[in-house]
């Protein structure tokens, strides 16, 4: 019997979103999670404490130094970076076992953790980089959000300029001046990369069945 384009699956992808601290990446992330299906935010690992609010193993698996190190001895880690002297790793298992299953996996990790994980997994990689849309208004939202004290907001703003030297390692670029039309663009680059030839199982068993050569 031959194969129909319902019988056509997909490998899942990993969307990675980096920013500085303030760009909006965490907001466009949890927007574009209620809106598409098949789509789930991979859960790190960190050695930070845990902040008012999170729950461990759901916003974070947090662990102490001694079995972080652990899990980077095993090559338990698909990327891992120290960030403000605490360190954030993204589970290996759990997100190869989604990719195989059609799932896309959502990424919230630094230009470090991308370069790893360009390395390890590029063609399941669409990386993406937000920008504020000036620095006024990225020092505005870190002290809006109330999370951290003046002098760890001092630091962010410190490291900011460092980090955004690093948009152009990346696929997309994204200027979050307006939520809607960050979150409609990059609802858009997931339409499209969900698409891309490489990652439709069966699509070459399908153009067989058309009758065309490959």
């Amino acid at each position: 019997m031959a194969n129909s384009y319902h019988d056509i699956s997909r490998r899942g992808l990993m969307m990675v979103f980096s920013s500085p601290s303030g760009a909006g990446k965490s907001t466009i992330s949890n927007a574009i999670l209620s809106i598409h299906e098949k789509l789930a935010m991979s859960i790190s690992a960190t050695t930070r404490p845990i902040r008012p609010g999170e729950t461990n193993g759901k916003d974070y698996v947090f662990i102490d130094q001694s079995e972080f190190d652990q899990m980077v001895l095993k090559g338990e880690l698909l990327e891992y970076a120290t960030v403000f002297g605490y360190s954030y790793g993204t589970l290996r298992s759990p997100v190869e076992i989604a990719l195989s299953l059609g799932q896309d996996v959502m990424f919230d990790v630094d230009w470090q953790g991308t370069q790893q994980l360009k390395q390890n997994a590029r063609e399941d990689l669409v990386s993406i980089f937000i920008l504020p849309p000036s620095i006024k208004e990225l020092e505005r939202r870190l002290y809006a959000r109330a999370q951290d004290s003046e002098e760890v907001v001092k630091a962010r703003m410190a490291k900011a300029t460092s980090e955004m030297s690093h948009w152009a390692e990346y696929d997309y670029v994204i200027i979050n001046h307006k939520l809607a039309e960050s979150v409609e663009q990059v609802g858009a680059i997931l339409a499209a990369e969900r698409l891309r030839r490489n990652r439709r199982v069966g699509l070459g068993e399908f153009i067989r069945d058309l009758g065309v050569s490959q």
